[in-house]
C-alpha cells in the first residue's frame, strides 16, 4: 500500500530522467504546488547522486523574464546559445523561463 504523502507531497519534487540518468528536481516551498503567483520567481533544487555532483545545485526560476532581453545578435543554435539538459526539462513546466545557476557550474 503507498503511504498517503507518496501520493500527494507536501512539498513539490519531480523525479526526471534526463539525458539517460535519473535525478531529482525539488522545492522547499509547499506553496508552490498550490498557489501559481508563486510560480514568478522561486528556488529548486537539482540532484542527479552522480560523482561529479557534490553538492545539491540550487537553481532560481524566473518565468516572467523577457526572451526580447538575450543579445539578438547571437546565433541561436551556436555553442554560447547551449542550454543544460535540466533547464530544458524546467522549461516544459514553465515555458520561457531562464534559470540562474547561482554560481553553480550547470550540468551538461
Amino acid at each position: 500500500q503507498v503511504s498517503p504523502r507518496l501520493r500527494t507531497p507536501r512539498l513539490p519534487v519531480w523525479l526526471c530522467g534526463i539525458s539517460g540518468r535519473h535525478s531529482v528536481l525539488f522545492g522547499t516551498d509547499s506553496l508552490l504546488l498550490s498557489d501559481w503567483k508563486r510560480e514568478r520567481v522561486f528556488h529548486l533544487y537539482f540532484y542527479n547522486g552522480q560523482q561529479e555532483q557534490t553538492t545539491t545545485a540550487h537553481l532560481t526560476i524566473d518565468t516572467h523574464s523577457h526572451h526580447w532581453e538575450e543579445d539578438q545578435s547571437e546565433d541561436p543554435s551556436g555553442p554560447e546559445k547551449r542550454r543544460p539538459s535540466v533547464e530544458m526539462a524546467i522549461r516544459t513546466k514553465w515555458a520561457g523561463a531562464t534559470v540562474s545557476w547561482n554560481g553553480t557550474d550547470p550540468f551538461f
